[in-house]
């Protein structure tokens, strides 16, 4: 394992809590990418799976082990949306740096009662906010900072996938925090906020469409800021023909029709960080005034980089890569649109003062 000299002079150990679909193909593997980080404890009820992955880890059947071992700094929580806040509690509890899966929690109370606690405590509390280094939202985000579109007017995400079955899994499941807008919202939304800061209000229309599912699995939302407009779309129902992304400025238009491809890679078992991790060959389309199509290469992705600011976070070189006000308010959209949806009414964000100032700093 990596024995790059880290935070006190040592490695960063870390417990992941859970080997299930999000530990094992997302945070497993991006650990184990960056120097300076050591998958040293692994909270799981199936001890051969993650041994065929991680010969070296301890692995514990319960969460509670896992977070009180002595020799851990961090622990990453990828279990249930519901276990998310007692487990995170109990890990600042112990005097433990930790890292949540999104979405941070199941309500904006839960999220502020982790933030005051990791505030008391002094120690690390972050969001695993990965998709920020995302090849789509990188391009994407480079073609409006640089100006070849204008001004934003329209500004359409979509994570679309096609699973007509309902699966038995929790997520899709009517238990707390689960559902296509919980599981696929939090990205839609943190790439938002990244690139335009908060919307006034939020209007929602989530919806269970599929023969059999028990909770939702379509999301149609639309985010209100004084000078453009954003359309966050998420469906189980889509076996093709919409774009990632379509974004309209007052001098042109840009498209990024492909997903980035870092999932697809893990699940390949491509390793993070060697030559071909984060390729997208699918280049966005920018269309000028006259409606002609150019190409514009898509710069790779690198989701590592979540964890190697993490690293460096800890380290005391950098702040937070994903503060937890920042999370809240990811929180904050996604309670709004559910409000919104139940009741037919724009919703503003329940966000305080404090918040907001945080925020724009």
């Amino acid at each position: 394992m990596n024995k790059v000299v880290a935070r006190n002079g040592k490695t960063i150990n870390i417990a992941l809590i859970g080997y299930g679909f999000v530990g094992k193909t997302f945070h497993a593997p991006l650990i184990q990418s960056v120097d300076g980080l050591k998958l040293a404890v692994v909270s799981s009820r199936d001890e051969e799976k993650v041994k065929r992955d991680i010969p070296d880890a301890i692995v514990v059947a319960t969460p509670e082990e896992a977070i009180q071992h002595p020799d851990v700094d961090l622990v990453v929580i990828a279990s249930p949306n519901a276990t998310h806040a007692p487990l995170a509690t109990l890990a600042l509890n112990s005097g433990k740096h930790v890292v949540v899966d999104k979405p941070f929690t199941l309500d904006m109370q839960e999220a502020r009662d982790l933030i005051a606690l990791a505030e008391e405590k002094q120690l690390l509390l972050s969001v695993f906010h990965n998709r920020r280094w995302d090849s789509d939202f990188l391009g994407i985000k480079q073609v409006i900072e640089q100006g070849q579109i204008g001004k934003v007017k329209h500004f359409e995400s979509h994570i679309d996938r096609f699973r007509p079955e309902v699966r038995v899994r929790w997520r899709e499941q009517n238990v707390p925090g689960s559902g296509l807008w919980f599981d696929i919202g939090p990205h839609l939304i943190d790439q938002t906020l990244q690139l335009f800061g908060l919307p006034q209000s939020v209007q929602g229309n989530i919806a269970t469409l599929r023969a059999g599912a028990e909770i939702n699995d379509w999301a149609h939302v639309v985010l209100n800021y004084p000078e453009h407009k954003v359309v966050l779309h998420c469906s189980m129902l889509v076996a093709g023909g919409t774009s990632r992304f379509t974004v309209h400025g007052d001098k042109a238009s840009v498209v990024k029709a492909r997903i980035d491809q870092q999932e697809a890679q893990l699940l390949a078992g491509v390793i993070p960080g060697s030559d071909t991790w984060g390729d997208d060959s699918d280049s966005m389309v920018l269309f000028d005034a006259s409606g002609e199509p150019h190409a514009i290469s898509t710069p790779k992705g690198d989701q590592r980089q979540y964890y190697i600011n993490v690293h460096n976070a800890l380290n005391g070189e950098i702040e937070n890569p994903v503060h937890p006000v920042e999370a809240l308010a990811v929180m904050a959209v996604l309670e709004a649109a559910v409000t919104s949806s139940e009741t037919g009414t724009t919703q503003p964000l329940a966000l305080t003062a404090g918040e907001r100032a945080h925020l724009q700093k």
